[in-house]
């Protein structure tokens, strides 16, 4: 697989993690920012689901 078929890490430079342990950069998880390179594509998609999720839920 090449580097352009991989799903990108939706880093923002803007690291902190919150109360929760989400990033408000990203909205990943401290585990999931760690385990972010050895995840597949399908794994990276799933979090990003779960990161659109907690996105949307932010600006409530």
């Amino acid at each position: 697989m090449s580097v352009s078929d991989k799903v990108r890490s939706p880093c923002v430079s803007v690291c902190a993690l919150d109360a929760n342990d989400v990033c408000i950069g990203c909205h990943r998880s401290g585990d999931e920012i760690m385990r972010w390179t050895q995840m597949t594509n399908d794994e990276r998609r799933d979090v990003l689901k779960k990161v659109a999720e907690r996105e949307t839920g932010s600006l409530l």
